[in-house]
């Protein structure tokens, strides 16, 4: 379970990624970009650091355990990023879990879904998130970050 943050006193910032983002770097740069996962998690760090916060940084290939995430997430979160991938566009056991929270939660994807193949355009996860960053490649996840302080800062 994580815990607060002892400078803010807050709980840290979730940033659940779901499938193949462990090959980011590698896998279809044309699209996904050239920044690897544990560049983006050493970024997400650093800007949740500008504003007094922590993060925790997961990555799985499996929904169950994205699920068990954002279970934990309950009471060890202060906020989700999430970028779902491919589960994005078919899981509504995430989609659950996340209306379950009462945290804000923010969806992120590397390219805009809307640009992209018709099976991809519709999002479960949106349905549930306060708020969604797309097509900003690897930024997103900083503006999500960025967009997860002010609205933590807003509800102090």
């Amino acid at each position: 379970m994580a815990k607060k943050d002892k400078k803010s006193n807050t709980l840290p910032i979730y940033i659940l990624n779901g499938p193949n983002l462990n090959l980011l770097g590698t896998r279809e740069p044309e699209v996904y970009g050239y920044t690897t996962l544990a560049q983006i998690e050493q970024m997400c760090a650093d800007q949740a650091k500008t504003h007094g916060l922590s993060i925790v940084f997961r990555q799985s290939n499996r929904e169950g355990e994205l699920v068990d995430f954002l279970q934990e997430a309950r009471t060890g979160a202060s906020a989700v990023i999430i970028n779902p991938a491919g589960y994005g566009h078919t899981s509504i056991a995430i989609l659950d879990s996340i209306q379950i929270l009462k945290i804000p939660v923010i969806e992120v994807h590397l390219s805009n879904i809307h640009r992209r193949e018709p099976y991809r355009n519709h999002s479960y996860v949106s349905k549930g998130a306060t708020g969604i960053v797309m097509g900003l490649g690897a930024q997103g996840y900083l503006r999500a970050v960025d967009a997860v302080a002010h609205i933590l800062k807003a509800v102090k």
